[in-house]
């Protein structure tokens, strides 16, 4: 078995309201300190490490993982990972 270090990340999808990344973006405008920021969007990140025969076999269990676990809202949000050997 090898082991893979995972990093999932869980964002809105585009169109959808970001309400945490506007903040964030208001709050850097109102001090002044950072005018050429335009854009922020907030996202959730996971990491964990798994142990699979193989990459594919990994990433397969990863989906079935997000899946599963119901970390997210497929109608607003999508899910991007990647896993690389460790």
């Amino acid at each position: 078995m090898t082991s893979f270090e995972v990093d999932v990340v869980i964002e809105n999808k585009p169109g959808i309201s970001d309400p945490e990344g506007e903040t964030i973006l208001n709050d850097l405008v109102l001090k002044g300190i950072h005018k050429t920021v335009s854009k922020i969007k907030a996202a959730k990140m996971l990491k964990f490490t798994i142990k699979e025969k193989d990459k594919k076999t990994a990433q397969s269990k990863i989906q079935e993982i997000c899946d599963d676990l119901r970390i997210y809202n497929p109608m607003v949000s999508k899910v991007t990972f990647s896993c690389h050997e460790i």
